[in-house]
């Protein structure tokens, strides 16, 4: 089974990889006038262009990011008539990474979503939605995903356990599948999110999500210029992946830790020490990052946030051409979570795999120079002083109080921590 990958790049889609999976080998490679004429735009911040033929066990880490999960995997499980299993990986990548987040699709998929309207044709032309319409689960919602078949709003190709729609809005204010939108038209493109489940605990975190966010950019954090809005119990999250500007529609590389630290599969564990290693790999500004990246995690620390597996960090490259830490996503009070869901990934020191959870013992085992340590450590403790009235903050931002007063001890913690290196 094969598959050729596609990048957007100079307003248009090109071919710039075939990648060949027969018995559980995979061989990869750029095309020849690509690798010579593309050598600045790799699949993957970890891969360069060159013109040599890749040979692994299993699908490169990078497509791992294209793999449908959550109800899109089901929805094309049913579709492919196959069952769920690590093997069904490669077929689904082909029949719905027609769409991803970034600037990488599989030419294949698309040809499967052309297939799929072909014998839908009352799928053809319909007209957008406005979010009244998402939030209501109205008639004209739910005939647009039957017609769809959840392809054309892109759920096969946006990963996590929620239920998610990638959505565009168009000149006139309404919302379509991502998918089927052309780009002359499109003005904003979106995530919607819904609960993951259908508990009082689900809704709440979702409710919280947002507060959460607009928390993180009252302190810093780098976060989308357009926060998330709440409307019913979907989660409109504006997409940083995508800037529609006249007429349009450019794509930013965007790539998880997962995939740049070469993690093929899913629930793969690293070290937060390695995946602060890895960051600095590939970013334009390795100390800025590092900074950012310890903060991010203070904050989760701090707030709750557990579900910092190693998709929920990534990587973009900017309109300019920087590699940075993308704003700041999936931060929600996920303690709350009915399905328990533990911290993935700590500071397990390297030579000994013992967990720190002192950030003077993070920060003295941080394999930087002596002096970003020091700058590191001075950083560190400004932030502690935005630490320290995080619970007035919560409340200016409207996180529920049971929350916040949940919270006190954590936020405790972490301020004592950081005024104290």
């Amino acid at each position: 089974m094969d598959c050729t990958l596609q990048i957007f790049v100079d307003d248009r889609w090109i071919d710039c990889a075939q990648i060949e999976f027969n018995g559980g080998l995979c061989q990869w490679n750029y095309p020849v006038t690509y690798a010579v004429d593309r050598t600045n735009v790799p699949l993957s911040l970890a891969e360069r262009v060159d013109l040599g033929i890749r040979e692994t066990r299993a699908i490169p880490a990078f497509l791992y990011d294209l793999v449908p999960q959550g109800a899109g995997r089901r929805f094309l499980l049913g579709e492919l008539q196959l069952p769920d299993g690590a093997d069904a990986d490669f077929p689904l990548i082909c029949a719905g990474a027609l769409n991803p987040v970034g600037r990488i699709r599989v030419a294949e998929a698309v040809d499967y979503l052309d297939a799929h309207i072909a014998r839908h044709p009352a799928a053809r032309g319909l007209p957008g939605l406005m979010i009244d319409g998402i939030v209501l689960r109205s008639e004209e919602f739910k005939e647009r995903m039957f017609l769809h078949g959840m392809l054309g709003t892109g759920t096969t190709a946006v990963q996590g356990a929620a239920p998610k729609y990638l959505l565009t809005r168009d000149r006139a204010g309404l919302l379509h599948g991502d998918a089927v939108l052309p780009d002359v038209d499109a003005t904003q493109h979106f995530i919607a999110k819904l609960p993951r489940g259908n508990s009082p605990a689900d809704e709440k975190v979702l409710r919280n999500e947002a507060a959460y966010m607009r928390v993180a950019a009252a302190l810093g954090i780098r976060t989308h210029h357009d926060l998330p809005t709440l409307h019913g119990d979907v989660l409109l999250v504006p997409r940083f992946d995508r800037i529609a500007r006249d007429g349009k529609v450019g794509r930013l590389h965007q790539e998880s830790m997962a995939s740049i630290l070469g993690l093929a599969g899913f629930d793969l564990r690293p070290s937060l020490f390695e995946v602060v290693a890895g960051i600095r790999k590939v970013v334009t500004d390795p100390a800025a990052e590092t900074l950012e990246f310890i903060k991010r995690d203070v904050l989760n620390l701090a707030m709750r946030n557990t579900d910092n597996h190693a998709r929920n960090t990534a990587v973009q490259l900017t309109e300019g051409g920087k590699a940075q830490l993308t704003p700041l996503f999936d931060f929600a009070p996920m303690y709350l979570d009915p399905g328990s869901i533990p911290r993935a990934l700590r500071w397990y020191r390297p030579d000994t795999r013992v967990e720190l959870t002192d950030w003077s013992d993070v920060l003295a085992a941080l394999p930087v120079p002596d002096d970003e340590r020091e700058t590191l450590a001075t950083e560190l403790k400004r932030f502690a002083c935005q630490i320290e009235r995080l619970p007035e903050t919560m409340e200016e931002q409207d996180v529920d109080h049971d929350i916040i007063e949940f919270l006190t001890q954590s936020v405790d913690t972490q301020a004592r921590q950081l005024k104290a290196r």
